[in-house]
């Protein structure tokens, strides 16, 4: 198989004649030697451009990041630093948001089972806006109103009722769902009434995320026809149309572009009064083709007449992705990285599970032996962010790469991490 398709790196990545791969002109070799392996190393410059590209297509105010995706201090600044709202789910994505500076009107708060302690901090701190998602959500809102906490301005959360191409884990817009109003039933139309009969809550809109790593643009399209039907008659000011834009992660993938997905909402959306405010949440595509993981491998082990296992020093631990989704991805040497990838092996982790496979069937080059170093592109969602402490392996280091600077953004666990929480 040929080398890596550039495709799959970084903006700035580039490979020198030699065949070592730089990104944000540092040397991934060296990066790897500085701050050792496991590392997530992040082109800070695509990340802005991400961001950029999202702005100016949907305008200025409209495009939320969803910090799960992948969030730390450095990456709440430069999401709020380039115009993006951030989405938090859970109180500790509040938390981290907050300690970075971003003020709280510039946070939406998700999730299908937020505590009584996540909506205080909602409301007290003035979250630009709750995604409500449930009837016993609103119920908890109204006790919180009742002693004296605001009334926070929500989005109803409304799943259309579409199935879209994505694994069933990660497909959120059925009617078979966790997570909304079901539009269907009646459910979304009762929650609407039960809204804006509540002294509790500021309607403002509604909201409807359909999956993530959607790569059909036309799954878009069609529940947000759905949705749009749906708002036309409720005269409400702001709807968001989501989910997630999906990318690519294999050189046989193709991802729709941020300017084709906006022109897909702005078609859905041509019959909303000017006035409407759309918000959208572009997903795991601000952040996901951004990063790579950097290995370092320990083990090969040729097994006769069956395959070869490279055993690398990270895994399920800090990508458990391809263990629960099935997810692909490839690899390469980034100290050879124009070479060919005649061979093939099976890429695992060190973890105590026949599961903990990164690459089920990958190619690589020839001869890789204990030692080199392995990249495994486009991690930059939902690899950190999920990352664990299985067989108490400390998460790795986080690393920001820009104009020939790499800097450390979080750093990588200790052992002492390991038991600090113990009593």
């Amino acid at each position: 198989m040929s080398a890596i398709n550039t495709h799959l790196l970084p903006q700035t990545a580039d490979i020198s004649s030699a065949g070592n791969l730089s990104i944000g002109g540092v040397s991934v070799a060296a990066i790897a030697e500085q701050f050792g392996t496991p590392t997530f190393v992040y082109d800070e410059e695509h990340i802005r451009t991400s961001c950029q590209s999202a702005v100016r297509a949907f305008g200025p105010d409209r495009v939320i990041y969803a910090t799960k995706a992948f969030i730390n201090t450095a990456m709440a600044q430069l999401a709020h630093e380039e115009g993006l709202l951030l989405d938090v789910a859970t109180g500790g994505e509040l938390f981290v948001v907050r300690n970075a500076g971003v003020p709280a009107n510039r946070c939406v708060m998700h999730g299908n089972n937020k505590s009584l302690e996540e909506l205080q901090s909602a409301m007290r701190e003035g979250l630009h806006h709750i995604v409500v998602d449930s009837f016993d959500e609103l119920q908890r809102i109204e006790v919180l109103h009742s002693e004296g906490l605001p009334a926070p301005k929500v989005q109803l959360r409304i799943t259309p009722g579409l199935h879209v191409d994505t694994h069933e884990y990660v497909a959120t817009g059925q009617d078979d769902s966790k997570f909304g109003f079901n539009l269907n039933n009646g459910d979304a139309m009762r929650a609407i009434e039960y809204a804006r009969s509540s002294p509790a809550v500021h309607l403002t809109g509604i909201h409807c995320h359909i999956g993530s790593n959607v790569l059909s643009v036309d799954n878009f399209e069609d529940a947000w026809r759905v949705m749009v039907e749906f708002f036309l008659p409720l005269n409400l000011p702001a709807i968001t149309l989501g989910g997630g834009l999906g990318v690519a992660y294999t050189a046989n993938e193709v991802a729709p572009t941020m300017e084709q997905w906006a022109s897909v909402l702005h078609r859905a959306t041509s019959q909303l009064p000017a006035t409407t405010e759309v918000f959208v949440e572009p997903g795991r595509s601000i952040v996901a083709a951004a990063g790579i993981t950097v290995y370092e491998v320990g083990t090969v082990k040729p097994i006769d007449g069956i395959r070869t296992y490279i055993s690398v020093d990270g895994g399920m631990s800090d990508n458990p992705r391809p263990m629960m989704y099935g997810s692909e991805y490839e690899a390469f040497d980034p100290q050879r990285a124009n070479a060919p990838r005649s061979g093939r092996a099976r890429i695992v982790g060190k973890h105590c599970e026949s599961g903990d496979i990164l690459i089920f069937d990958a190619a690589v080059p020839e001869n890789i032996t204990v030692g080199d170093l392995l990249v495994v592109p486009v991690t930059g969602a939902y690899g950190y962010s999920m990352a664990s402490n299985y067989n108490k392996v400390p998460r790795p280091s986080v690393v920001f790469v820009r104009n020939g600077n790499a800097r450390l953004v979080s750093r990588r666990e200790t052992f002492d991490d390991l038991v600090r929480l113990d009593v």
